[in-house]
């Protein structure tokens, strides 16, 4: 059989708010993704789903771990760095690559405000 933790109501309507706070936010990077017709837009809504989304999941983690074991519990922490670091540089770096690749064939898709700039 399952193994049952019995943590406090205001434990639970906490973890649940976080854990919909966090799905839903990702839920919107996700759609936005799928929505959004170019690279250069589609590529802001899933880092801002990514960041904002895991930080409401790691705060509902770390409180129902925290209440369920009766220590604290916080090395979720590190998924959260971890996520908030390299979500925003892979995001400039693919920016960069594809506005590198598209001047470089001289496509329509850059966006205006970079067309006429030169690669650093």
């Amino acid at each position: 059989m399952g193994f049952v933790v019995d943590i406090p109501l205001w434990g639970a309507i906490a973890v649940a708010f976080f854990l919909l706070v966090g799905a839903s936010l990702t839920l919107i990077g996700a759609i936005g993704f799928l929505r959004l017709p170019t690279f250069y837009e589609r590529i802001h809504a899933p880092t801002l789903g990514t960041s904002w989304g895991i930080g409401g999941i790691m705060l509902a983690s770390m409180i129902y771990f925290t209440l369920s074991s009766q220590r604290l519990v916080i090395h979720e922490i590190l998924i959260g760095i971890f996520v908030t670091i390299t979500t925003p540089v892979t995001l400039m770096l693919l920016a960069r690559a594809a506005l590198h690749r598209d001047r470089a064939e001289n496509d329509l898709n850059v966006p205006s405000k970079f067309r006429n700039e030169q690669d650093d």
